[in-house]
């Protein structure tokens, strides 16, 4: 049994999750982006207050390093290397972009797509950050940031149907005419979390303490620097 301590502060709606191998056994939610440095030890101790494991039980920290919130960000990684540090436990760094594109794969209604996952979050302006997966959560156009234009990703779109997700993907259905491009709403949650935690664990997929950074995504590109597949 992997038992997991996983910490999400990088976007709007903050997560306190403590997964036992892909399960939540528990969670705490926060709406108020404003508190989530507040709200996260409070939310930690109220889990462990109501289980029957104690934080020392924990066989590793997972947290998302982004992209997200830069404070958010910040947050969630100095509370996860914290406890990873204090008990000598592993630290597992999740990418935002990898549980948005996997709530959507794991949603009932997508059991029969074939085509791919493009989840984006919105960067201001025309500005997003993105990446594309295949149906199991492979990465086919890494994580980047990316300005917006009607063309933008058309090396996918000509051969695939793609599914865009996320509140970036509100900017693209303005403008872009390919029928190729669907879109839905699909929220990743604790279980998504627990489930992604869970894969890293088994693959041993452990950050280094002292170099693990939040994933910012600072880098812009236009839509003409798409790479080609």
């Amino acid at each position: 049994m992997a038992l997991i301590l996983n910490i999400d502060t990088s976007s709007a709606r903050a997560f306190i999750v403590l997964s036992s191998d892909k399960k939540c056994v528990d969670a705490i939610t926060n709406n108020e982006q404003k508190t989530h440095a507040s709200f996260v030890q409070p939310a930690i101790r109220k889990i462990f207050s109501k289980s029957t494991f104690s934080l020392m039980d924990i066989d590793a920290v997972s947290v998302v390093a982004g992209p997200g919130s830069y404070t958010g960000l910040r947050v969630g990684m100095a509370s996860a290397k914290g406890i990873c540090y204090a008990l000598n436990k592993p630290l597992i760094l999740l990418d935002t972009l990898a549980l948005m594109a996997l709530a959507a794969i794991e949603a009932p209604e997508n059991k029969n797509f074939q085509g791919l996952f493009c989840p984006m979050i919105d960067a201001r302006r025309m500005e997003i950050f993105t990446a594309i997966f295949t149906g199991q959560l492979e990465p086919i156009f890494e994580k980047q940031a990316l300005v917006l234009e009607p063309g933008s990703l058309n090396n996918y779109l000509v051969k695939n149907q793609v599914l865009f997700v996320g509140d970036g993907a509100e900017k693209f259905k303005k403008i872009t005419s390919n029928p190729n491009a669907l879109f839905g709403d699909f929220l990743y949650d604790e279980n998504t979390l627990s489930a992604l935690s869970y894969r890293a664990f088994t693959e041993k997929n452990f950050a280094s303490l002292h170099y693990s950074e939040p994933l910012y995504v600072k880098e812009f590109y236009s839509a003409s620097s798409t790479p080609k597949q």
